[in-house]
């Protein structure tokens, strides 16, 4: 149903987004954050659209997606729905970290940022109209963000995600943000992915995972959907042939937004 739901959208499609650099503000980190705001070309005020954040990986930015994968232009067009792509800071991993409390991407990405959306644009006010993703770090952030904020994400996803941190000790800055794990085990058992999901009921988040096979990530990704089936949580799972790198996560994208509009759709016509 997913792939043939996307050749159909696919031959549909006629592209003329709008792609706009904004600027936002944290009150909790008291700084300015940019974000790329991607509007399809229908939007003109007048009806609401669902709204899809789309995070970044370690070390990128807020404009990374649209730089690195050129299907981001086409679609907001293709699935009718505004793309949001905040910065997450270089090494954030979307925490309110325990230990710096000049890192509060939790609070910026799931109350700040979708706050200041809802103020600029017309958008769906409610989960129904909201999803969340991105790759990497970002697909650790976005499953994060989405089992913590239920009341905000009714749809969230992840490509190639740092799912389970805690074989990863010594990478990707993660100690700074939560503590050596030697020393601050607690933070890192609370704050993984897949430790979290007793937050869940089934079919209270609609759920997409995806990761490559030849993928540093895939046994994580692997036990979480594992873990995921056994709790009877629906959700999809993909998995090909594909490494941790930009030409995976620019055909996994097609997928991830294919999956939120017809979550969207779905509960449109509730």
């Amino acid at each position: 149903m997913l792939f043939a739901g996307l050749t159909f959208w696919l031959s549909q499609a006629a592209w003329a987004v709008k792609i706009d650099t904004v600027e936002t503000y944290s009150a909790s980190m008291k700084k300015s954050i940019k974000a790329v705001v991607i509007t399809p070309d229908s939007y003109d005020g007048t009806r609401e659209f669902p709204v899809v954040y789309l995070l970044h990986g370690y070390s990128d930015s807020y404009n990374g997606w649209v730089k690195k994968a050129p299907f981001m232009r086409e679609a907001a067009d293709l699935y009718q729905a505004i793309i949001v792509c905040p910065d997450g800071g270089f090494s954030s991993w979307y925490w309110d970290s325990p230990i710096d409390p000049t890192m509060r991407y939790e609070t910026y990405v799931s109350n700040e940022l979708v706050a200041w959306v809802d103020s600029k644009y017309k958008t769906v006010r409610s989960r129904a109209g909201r999803g969340i993703t991105g790759l990497s770090m970002g697909g650790h952030g976005a499953l994060y963000l989405a089992l913590k904020h239920q009341d905000v994400f009714g749809v969230a996803g992840s490509m190639s995600g740092g799912v389970d941190i805690r074989p990863f000790p010594n990478n990707w800055d993660m100690a700074k943000r939560l503590g050596k794990y030697s020393e601050a085990p607690e933070n890192w058992e609370k704050n993984t992915v897949i430790n979290m999901l007793h937050l869940l009921t089934p079919n209270s988040l609609a759920l997409i995972i995806d990761c490559g096979s030849e993928d540093f990530f895939y046994r994580v990704n692997n036990n979480l959907h594992e873990k995921l089936a056994e709790r009877n949580i629906p959700h999809d799972y993909i998995s090909r042939p594909g490494g941790h790198n930009w030409p995976y996560w620019n055909s996994a994208v097609s997928y991830q937004l294919l999956f939120m509009k017809q979550y969207f759709d779905k509960q449109k016509s509730k």
